[in-house]
C-alpha cells in the first residue's frame, strides 16, 4: 500500500513540480539528497521497510555473485559515486557507479541533459562526466556495499586523446587504478558504446575491440567485466563484436546504450525538434534492446551472461527482456518518470508473472521466449 501511494504522490505531485525546473539541477539535488540519507542508519531502516521486498524466487548468482533481485541501476546516474548506501534501502539488487574514466571531465556543453515526456524519454549529452578515477577510487575504498556494485569504465573524454593505442592505455590506466585501490565492488562494466565523446575513436569495428581486449585480459582483472554495447549496430556487426567478446576474459554484455536514431517511432518529433545535441535514453531504446538481447541470447547464451537494459518502465517491461534472455535488468528513465517506488515495484510484479508462469526462480524463465 505504501509504495502504490508512494508512486501516486510521485506521478501526481511531485514530478510534476520537478519537471518545472532544469533536468541537469534536479539531478545533482537528488544525488545529493541520496548521499546525504545514504549516511543515516534510522532513514536506511525507514526506507528498508517501505521498499525492500526479498523473495526466493528472484534470487540467482551470476558470475560468482549472489544478487537478490535482477533490477540494478543502470551507468550514467551515479556518476559521482553518491549512492553506493541508498541504492538497497529502495530495493535495487544491484548498481553500477560511473561510467568513470582515467582522467576526469567536466562534462559537455550545457544542457546536457532534457526531458521529452511524451517520449518517455530523456536526451543525454554529457560525455562521461566524472571526477576520474583516482578521486572515486579515493571516495570508495574504505566503504562496504550490501548489495553488488560495479564500477563502469571507458575511455577519457578528451581531445588530447588521438589513437587508438593512446585510448586503450587510458581505459587500462582507469582498470589499474581501481584495481591497486582494493575496492569492494562485485564487478566492472566496459563502457565501449557512448555516443557523445570527442574524435572518432570506435572499438566497434573487430580489430579495433580485439586489441582492446587483448589488453583488459593482460591485467588480469579480478573481478567479472560486462560490456556495455551500442544498439545502433546492425545484427551482423554486433555478431562481430560478440564472436571477438567471447574469445577473451568478459563475463557478459549489457545490450545497450543511447538510441542514436532521431527518427525512431518512439520518439515525438516535435520534442525531437526542440531538443539540442545527444541521444536518447528509454522508450526509444526498449524495442531494439530487446531485439539485440534475444540476438546475443540464441548465439552465446552459453559462453556471455546478457544484462538488459533500456525503456524498463513496469515490472511486464522488465520481464520481456528476462524471457528475451537477459538474466538481469537495468533502468534508469523509468525511475525518473515513474518514481522512485519503480524499483520496489517491479519486483513485487516480477514475482507473481514468475509464479504465473509456472516457474521457482527466475533463472527458469530467462530466454524463455526464444
Amino acid at each position: 500500500m505504501l509504495i502504490f501511494l508512494t508512486g501516486l504522490i510521485y506521478r501526481n505531485l511531485v514530478k510534476p513540480a520537478l519537471f518545472l525546473f532544469d533536468a541537469e539541477l534536479v539531478h545533482t539535488k537528488f544525488t545529493d539528497l541520496g548521499e546525504w540519507m545514504g549516511k543515516y542508519i534510522f532513514l536506511k531502516r525507514f526506507f528498508s521497510k517501505i521498499f525492500i521486498k526479498d523473495s526466493e524466487i528472484l534470487k540467482q548468482t551470476i558470475s560468482g555473485i549472489e544478487f537478490r533481485n535482477p533490477v540494478g541501476l543502470a551507468a550514467g546516474f551515479d556518476y559521482e559515486a553518491k549512492l553506493t548506501q541508498i541504492l538497497p534501502q529502495i530495493g535495487f539488487g544491484f548498481g553500477t557507479i560511473g561510467t568513470i574514466t582515467n582522467n576526469p571531465y567536466c562534462g559537455n556543453p550545457s544542457p546536457m541533459l532534457g526531458r521529452l515526456p511524451k517520449s518517455r524519454a530523456l536526451l543525454v549529452n554529457k560525455g562521461f562526466k566524472n571526477d576520474g578515477a583516482k578521486k572515486v577510487a579515493e571516495k570508495l575504498k574504505e566503504l562496504e556495499f550490501d548489495i553488488p556494485i560495479g564500477i563502469s569504465i571507458g575511455r577519457t573524454n578528451s581531445r588530447d586523446l588521438t589513437t587508438q593505442t593512446e585510448s586503450v592505455a587510458d581505459i587500462i590506466k582507469a582498470f589499474k587504478t581501481f584495481e591497486q585501490s582494493y575496492i569492494k565492488n562485485s564487478y566492472y562494466e566496459l563502457n565501449i558504446s557512448c555516443p557523445n565523446l570527442f574524435g572518432d575513436i570506435s572499438f566497434y569495428s573487430s580489430e579495433n575491440l580485439e586489441e582492446l581486449l587483448i589488453e583488459v585480459d593482460k591485467i588480469n582483472v579480478s573481478k567479472p567485466i560486462f560490456i556495455k554495447m551500442p544498439i545502433e549496430k546492425t545484427n551482423d556487426e554486433v555478431l562481430a563484436m560478440l564472436e571477438v567478446i567471447a574469445t577473451h576474459s568478459i563475463d557478459g554484455v549489457i545490450f545497450g546504450n543511447l538510441q542514436k536514431d532521431r527518427k525512431n517511432p518512439c520518439l515525438d518529433q516535435e520534442e525531437v525538434a526542440k531538443s539540442g545535441k545527444g541521444n536518447f535514453s528509454g522508450k526509444p531504446t526498449y524495442d531494439r534492446s530487446n531485439e539485440l538481447i534475444a540476438l546475443a541470447y540464441k548465439k552465446y547464451r552459453d559462453k556471455l551472461v546478457i544484462i538488459g537494459c533500456g525503456g524498463i518502465f513496469s515490472a511486464e517491461d522488465a520481464y520481456a527482456k528476462i524471457r528475451s534472455g537477459a538474466s538481469l535488468v537495468q533502468l534508469i528513465t523509468g525511475m525518473i518518470y515513474q518514481g522512485p517506488q519503480l524499483i520496489a515495484e517491479i519486483n513485487i510484479e516480477l514475482e507473481k508473472l514468475i509464479k504465473h508462469d509456472g516457474y521457482a526462480n527466475i533463472s527458469e524463465a530467462v530466454g524463455s521466449d526464444i
